[in-house]
Order: C-alpha cells, then sequence, then structure tokens
C-alpha cells in the first residue's frame, strides 16, 4: 500500500518508542526488569502496527492493524504510569512519555477515521471478535 515511513503517525509512534527504550534504559532495579520489558515491547507494538498493516493489500487490513496499535496504547499508558508511581521513571519522563502517547493515540484516530467508513466497521468488528477470542482462551 505504500511507504509507511512517509506515514507522520508512523514517525512519531516511532520516536515514542525510541523514547520510551531510552527512558526505560535508565530502570536498573532487578525488581523492575519485567516492567522495563513491559514497557519496550508495548511500545514498540504500537509502529510495528502500522508497519504491518500499512503492508497488507486492502485498506480493511490496514484499518485492522491500526486498530491493534489503538490497543496497544492504553497497555502502555498503564506501565508508564506504574513505572511513574513505582518511582522506576522520573515523573518528567513518564509525563513526556504519556504526553507523547496521547498524541500518538490521536493520530491512530484520525488515520482509522480518514479510511473509509465500511472498512473502519469491518476493522473494528474484526479487532472485537479477535479480542474476544483471546479472552474465551484466558
Amino acid at each position: 500500500m505504500g511507504d509507511f515511513k512517509k506515514l507522520q503517525v508512523w514517525q512519531y509512534a516511532h520516536a515514542l518508542a525510541l523514547d520510551t527504550f531510552r527512558a526505560a534504559e535508565k530502570i536498573r532495579s532487578v525488581q523492575h526488569v519485567s516492567l522495563r520489558s513491559q514497557l519496550n515491547r508495548a511500545a514498540s507494538s504500537i509502529p510495528a502496527n502500522i508497519v504491518e498493516g500499512r503492508h497488507k493489500p486492502t485498506e480493511r487490513d490496514f484499518s485492522r492493524f491500526i486498530g491493534y496499535a489503538i490497543g496497544s496504547a492504553p497497555e502502555l499508558e498503564y506501565h508508564l504510569i506504574l513505572a511513574r508511581d513505582t518511582e522506576a521513571l522520573e515523573k518528567s519522563d513518564a509525563l513526556s512519555l504519556l504526553s507523547q502517547l496521547t498524541r500518538v493515540r490521536r493520530m491512530l484516530y484520525g488515520l482509522r477515521e480518514s479510511l473509509s467508513p465500511d472498512t473502519t466497521k469491518a476493522a473494528s468488528d474484526s479487532a472485537n471478535r479477535d479480542d474476544q477470542d483471546k479472552s474465551s482462551t484466558a
């Protein structure tokens, strides 16, 4: 469908992932090793889903992967809040990352809305089915 690197939302999501990785590197406590890993995984999931969706053959598929990227945003938000509240991250780092995340999330919603309405509804229905499948196997 096109070069993902030209998408402004991918550029901001990639910057967020890089900034999250840099902030997470500062987490040295053994008790927060898994939190560091979760931060990195959730942050990288957002741009990775944009990339994967961009290379799918249809707009409907692309919209579905944008939905996955949107779904990763609250997970990253929670891990950032947890890192801030446990003092694993400096408050200023967490607030900066949360602000970046808010911008990326808005851009993702805007991108999904800009796709054709039928595509967005179909992708949303598909994502809801995927979520139901995941929760029934958990």
